[in-house]
């Protein structure tokens, strides 16, 4: 991971342990250490990022050992938290029914750069982005590079709303690590509301940096910013956009979902049911981050499609991109502001359109989908998906890791199994496609159903997938359009499977026609009509 790391500060934070536990702690102990805990009667324990703990000697904290420290921080807020003033590192305090402190976690705060090399070319479209992911897998740590890229390489008047010192350190100075911006400190976490409201009535900022966003009022104060003409950056709570979707307190982040009762005609046009989830509006977020892990991030670039295609139960897979991959070659000699300057020319303004209107571009469509595919595999015989690649001539690998792969071919067996890797599978929203024998028949249907594949004439044929067909009745779709348009009063299509018959009847609306479905069975087909 090629990350170069400043401004630690960890020796401060070893300074406020008793002598006892310094003792136990070895040089670079910590390095990959995420926080410190402190429980009464237990023995000290180290929490690494890989997930391993480890104990610091055999003797249990005391009531003294807190008490030594805790005379050595500022005064705990209301929300349990304290630090170390120049520092990033935090002391969060869990206290019994007196209120007495009875455990410390002393989370160490670090500066990382090169977590944003990757995501560099959207935090420099000035498009606000929301960061989702776990807790301790970096989104306070991305929030301080790219504060600091906004304000010193790229010159912006940026504000950081900070609530508890997460993101700016301890301290009446901020930390280094934000570089040029400002920071506005929040003293209780009911009050972030309204310091992002304060932030941009009175300091005129081009950007604001928040770091969880949790309430509902939270999350209209975020809308009122945005609509403002602000960028915003912030993080949220959820792991996934389909989580925050189902959130009813932050979901006006990305549009809002609401019920909506079809009618019978309009259930019928769309092939669902006529109770259904729509967007309300447009986001206030237009890019959606999930942090994976430490060195994984899925992207959403358009987080209004996105929503629309989830809410609509479509496939979507958002572009994963890979912390030490290759996303931060330059010229030298360019700047970043020549960068951006010649990013937003080719950035094309989006037209003028409903919030609600659903805009299924054909050519990105096929295009995602025609790419080099990527395999993995489990309990699934290589030699016989390494003959069936090259006999349908597909273009294909397998891979080694399950991050890597687009898709995954595992055995019935482990379907119930929890195993880790379908567990990874899903966490990276992978598609997986089950075999119930390790047969050269049953592994031949399986590949073919996940690379929508069919068979013609009796002879096993590569053709141009689902997504091709489909392009081809949109263009049948649009050559009818094109008819009406020149005065013909009816024109029917050839049949097509139900799924793509959905897209025909978005496509014709959109051009302002009218169509419905008529035909049995594999019959059934669009007629098109002028809307009198």
């Amino acid at each position: 991971m090629n990350e170069v790391q400043f401004h630690t500060d960890i020796e401060k934070l070893i300074e406020i342990l008793p002598v006892r536990i310094k003792a136990n702690i070895k040089e670079g102990l910590l390095d990959d250490a995420i926080e410190i805990v402190l429980d009464i009667g237990r023995i000290p324990e180290i929490r690494l990022g890989n997930g391993k703990i480890l104990t610091l000697g055999n003797d249990n904290i005391t009531r003294e050992d807190l008490d030594f420290i805790t005379r050595q921080l500022p005064e705990f807020t209301h929300d349990n938290r304290s630090g170390i003033a120049g520092t990033l590192h935090r002391i969060s305090a869990i206290r019994n029914r007196q209120g007495k402190i009875v455990g410390l976690t002393c989370r160490i705060g670090r500066v990382i750069t090169g977590t944003i090399e990757c995501i560099r070319d959207f935090v420099v479209q000035s498009k606000s982005i929301l960061f989702l992911g776990r807790p301790g897998v970096g989104k306070t740590t991305k929030l301080r590079e790219i504060t600091r890229l906004m304000a010193d390489e790229l010159g912006k008047r940026v504000v950081v709303v900070d609530t508890s010192n997460e993101i700016a350190g301890d301290g009446d100075v901020a930390h280094p690590a934000i570089g040029k911006a400002r920071r506005m400190q929040v003293s209780q976490p009911e009050f972030q509301k309204d310091i992002m409201i304060e932030a941009v009535e009175n300091h005129t900022p081009e950007v604001i940096v928040v770091d969880e966003i949790g309430t509902e009022l939270e999350a209209q104060a975020a809308r009122t910013i945005a609509e403002r003409g602000v960028m915003l950056i912030a993080t949220a709570h959820g792991n996934t956009l389909d989580n925050l979707i189902k959130n009813p307190t932050l979901s006006d982040l990305i549009g809002g979902v609401d019920t909506v009762t079809l009618g019978d005609d309009e259930a019928k046009h769309r092939g669902c049911q006529k109770t259904v989830l729509e967007r309300q509006k447009q986001p206030t977020f237009d890019i959606v981050i999930e942090i994976i892990d430490r060195n994984t991030l899925a992207i959403y670039k358009d987080s209004a499609t996105a929503v629309d295609y989830i809410l609509r139960s479509w496939p979507i897979q958002p572009e994963i991109r890979k912390v030490d991959g290759n996303y931060k070659e330059k010229k030298p000699e360019t700047s970043i502001l020549a960068e951006v300057e010649k990013l937003e020319k080719k950035i094309e303004k989006p037209q003028e359109k409903s919030s609600l209107s659903f805009n299924f571009n054909r050519q990105q469509y096929i295009k995602e989908n025609k790419k080099h595919k990527k395999i993995y595999i489990y309990a699934v015989s290589r030699s016989i998906v390494d003959k069936l690649i090259e006999r349908l001539d597909i273009d294909a690998t397998i891979v080694r890791s399950v991050e890597e792969a687009d898709f995954v071919i595992a055995h019935k067996n482990f379907a119930k199994g929890g195993t880790k890797i379908l567990s990874t599978a899903n966490e990276y929203r992978l598609p997986v496609f089950f075999v119930r024998t390790n047969s050269m028949s049953q592994i031949q249907r399986v590949l073919k159903e996940a690379l929508n594949l069919t068979q013609e004439n009796q002879e096993v044929q590569r053709l141009t997938n689902y997504k091709d067909s489909t392009e081809l009745a949109l263009d049948e779709t649009n050559a009818a359009i094109a008819k009406l348009g020149e005065g013909a009063e009816v024109v029917e299509l050839q049949p097509q499977d139900q799924h793509v018959r959905k897209l025909q009847h978005e496509l014709v609306e959109a051009h302002g026609f009218k169509s419905i479905s008529v035909g049995e069975g594999a019959q059934r087909h669009l007629k098109i009509f002028k809307d009198e």
